[in-house]
């Protein structure tokens, strides 16, 4: 199969505007939540989030292109351009018609649908909607978006699998490489579900911390007091290239795109299953898809959402994948940061990865003041500092409401 590489990457999320803002905030260990602004949280359960900060649409879109596109299609289009710039392609050099977008989201325009919806129950009965309501909704249309702006005729569309999208996404991009039907593919995923139906509906499943008191600790990995995930919104970009499609033209490559493994929990609608085996199974199958061994692995980015129900699964799982190799590994999870992207997490995480493959930092699991008991104190969970650590492998894990399970692998890129 074709090597793939990674020669652009772009963000926009509640760290940073830009990779440069991300990899600071991530080495320093800032947390991105604070008080909601999108709208007036007084009367929820839960009033903070990370959102993405100083985000003026104008100063990338038109007045009238902005109103034509959802929330998340704008981070999905920001994030892209700078994963295209960063990557120095020049598209009159490259196929179109193998240059593919597969990019995810979980929920889509969820701000458009709720827009709409309030204006039309809330008016005279009339039924006046935006015409272009269906198409800035729609899961899919980020993925539309981006061909149609960069003219790639490949394939395209979207992966929606919950939180796991993003890790879909981007082994559906590295397959279509390997198997040789593509050259290029952009990749990644965005959300934007920081509104009163998001923040409302995840309230009910009492899935969302409600620490106001104090929202910068409020996510919490693997901590005893951990009491649910902060939501955040934001994008992530990715160019994959074939490797000697990349060499030719002299390409910058970050890392190494070299496994990715998918699993199902079939257990429960929203609770991963307890001893982790959909997460163990995921995992294994990327490593065993990578052509690696567990003990290659050096770096674990978890899902690590700061659930009572979800983060000791995980690790369970990762005990009974890795074995004794586990007390080797780093461990962190980035959502103590970042928030919880839903449908983008696995795209910021796979920038995380690459920062720790490129830097030598593993970013740190920040807001543990004490470790759940039921954890192995022996692991190491990179915690509140991050750590140096000249890395080879790293493995990021997703997974989603309906028991989706994903799992990517990069290596240090090596000639």
């Amino acid at each position: 199969m074709k090597r793939v590489v990674v020669t652009g990457i772009g963000t926009i999320n509640p760290l940073g505007n830009n990779i440069e803002e991300y990899f600071a905030a991530l080495e320093k260990g800032v947390s991105g939540a604070d008080t909601i602004t999108r709208f007036d949280a007084e009367k929820f359960k839960t009033k903070f989030a990370c959102e993405v900060k100083n985000f003026d649409p104008t100063q990338f879109f038109d007045r009238k292109e902005a109103r034509k596109i959802d929330r998340f299609v704008q981070f999905a289009m920001v994030a892209t351009e700078q994963a295209v710039q960063d990557s120095g392609l020049n598209l009159e050099n490259v196929d179109l018609d193998r240059a593919g977008v597969i990019w995810a989201s979980g929920i889509g325009g969820l701000e458009s649908i709720t827009t709409e919806i309030t204006n039309y129950v809330t008016g005279d009965g009339t039924p006046r909607f935006n015409p272009f309501f269906i198409p800035k909704m729609i899961v899919d249309i980020g993925a539309g978006q981006i061909s149609m702006k960069y003219g790639f005729r490949g394939p395209n569309y979207a992966t929606v699998s919950a939180c796991a999208s993003a890790n879909h996404a981007m082994i559906d991009a590295m397959n279509f490489i390997r198997w040789g039907k593509c050259d290029v593919m952009i990749t990644g995923g965005s959300e934007a579900a920081i509104t009163p139906a998001g923040v409302g509906g995840f309230n009910a499943m009492q899935a969302l911390s409600t620490r106001n008191d104090d929202p910068k600790t409020a996510s919490r990995p693997f901590d005893t007091g951990r009491d649910g995930f902060v939501m955040g919104e934001g994008g992530g970009a990715l160019i994959f290239e074939e490797y000697e499609h990349a060499k030719k033209r002299g390409a910058k490559i970050y890392a190494e795109v070299v496994g990715g493994g998918m699993s199902a929990d079939a257990y429960h609608l929203t609770s991963p299953h307890p001893n982790g085996m959909g997460a163990c199974k995921s995992m294994q199958n990327a490593i065993e898809d990578a052509g690696l061994k567990p003990s290659d692995i050096d770096y674990v980015n978890t899902h690590g959402t700061s659930t009572p129900a979800g983060d000791i699964p995980e690790l369970t799982g990762l005990m009974t994948c890795f074995g004794n190799h586990c007390y080797k590994l780093n461990i962190s999870s980035t959502k103590s940061m970042t928030g919880h992207l839903l449908g983008a997490a696995a795209a910021i995480e796979a920038l995380a990865c690459i920062m720790a493959l490129t830097k030598g930092i593993i970013p740190p699991t920040i807001n543990n003041f004490e470790l759940d008991k039921s954890i192995d104190h022996k692991l190491n969970l990179t915690l509140n500092k991050a750590q140096k650590r000249d890395i080879k492998y790293a493995l990021s894990n997703t997974f989603g409401f309906g028991g989706h399970n994903s799992t990517v692998v990069l290596k240090k890129f090596e000639e």
